[in-house]
């Protein structure tokens, strides 16, 4: 059995990953870590776990959940694990951090965004960016996994191969995301309380959320060079879920067409046939937040806009599951050695 310790186990991506390892044959969970419910039931934090979990909520000491644990998960604020990690913990055990500390290559560009000085850079490289379906091999061999974020696992998975294949051009690109409030977090904030967030829709972080180098860096490398991407997020009155709406203009053929659907389709085709948690929906139906709530999947599909020669992408996933605790386990599967879809068969719920 695999040990795995859960610092920030409280929030909303930690609960969803306690929901998961609870249900995972290979895990036994050894630390529920929370700094805000020392000492207090689980259970009683989350009622939903009332009898399936038994423990208390303990504090955030990495230093002795180490020599507990096989595998840390860290659902913490950005630089959290950035001021605790140590070279000692890397040798004991492995760790996946759902924050941005080790996400970005480049420190500066980090600390530009997040507004905080970054306090173990020497981490950085080693760190994998851990979206299985891009470095599923380097996930096997790593020890520090940087777990992508919501709105980038939506917005990377739903261009990338038309990026990587050079059809689209990416500096080009806009994605227009929304989300439901639980990507917020479970802190209480006025600009999350009900009566603001009920009936209305809203975008924020415009031309300034700080998911847009992560999505700029990982399809700069996919496009094998930097480019620049307008991002702008929203916020919408749900639970859960992410729709990404995602525009680009299309390159052109050598004799002066565009790439028509049947090719488009095959290079999704190319890069995501074979994968567990993509899938590629039917000519003419296009994702929708419903039909991945709840589960580890990641909805996609295109229209080819004919009349200004640019495409619209679309992709859709849940931001608590695929876009964070569920990505999480599915990179533990893969350093584990173990079947990549283990614990995450989880079906949509509907409705």
């Amino acid at each position: 059995m695999i040990k795995a310790g859960i610092i920030g186990a409280t929030g909303y991506a930690g609960a969803e990953l306690v929901r998961i390892l609870w249900g995972h044959k290979d895990v036994e969970i050894k630390w529920l870590g929370s700094r805000s419910y020392i000492d207090q039931k689980y259970a009683s934090v989350y009622q939903n776990m009332f009898e399936l979990i038994e423990g208390e909520c303990l504090d955030d000491n990495i230093g002795e959940l180490v020599k507990q644990a096989d595998v840390v998960f860290t659902a913490t604020p950005q630089g959290f694990l950035a001021s605790v990690m140590k070279e000692e913990y890397l040798k004991q055990a492995k760790f996946i951090d759902l924050s941005a500390d080790y996400r970005l290559k480049d420190k500066n560009i980090y600390e530009q965004w997040y507004n905080i000085k970054h306090q173990s850079p020497q981490f950085i490289k080693d760190a994998v960016y851990g979206l299985c379906e891009i470095n599923r091999e380097q996930v096997k061999q790593a020890d520090l996994v940087a777990n992508p974020g919501c709105y980038t696992t939506c917005s990377i998975l739903t261009a990338y191969p038309l990026i990587k294949e050079g059809l689209i051009d990416a500096d080009t690109l806009i994605v227009d995301a929304k989300s439901g409030t639980s990507g917020a977090g479970r802190g209480a904030k006025v600009n999350n309380l009900y009566c603001e967030v009920n009936e209305n829709m809203k975008a924020y972080g415009i031309a300034s959320h700080r998911h847009t180098p992560e999505i700029e860096e990982q399809l700069g490398y996919a496009a094998g060079r930097k480019i620049t991407v307008s991002f702008t997020p929203h916020l919408v009155p749900m639970n859960r879920g992410i729709l990404a709406t995602e525009y680009a203009s299309l390159i052109k053929n050598p004799d002066g067409s565009y790439p028509d659907a049947a090719k488009i389709r095959s290079v999704y085709e190319k890069y995501y046939g074979g994968e567990k948690f993509i899938r590629l929906l039917e000519q003419g139906v296009f994702p929708e937040t419903k039909w991945v709530e709840g589960s580890n999947y990641v909805d996609i599909n295109f229209k080819i806009d004919e009349r200004t020669g640019r495409i619209i992408m679309l992709g859709a996933l849940d931001n608590l599951v695929k876009g964070a605790a569920g990505q999480a386990v599915q990179n533990m599967n893969l350093m584990f050695g173990l079947a990549e879809s283990e614990g995450l068969e989880l079906v949509p719920v509907f409705p």
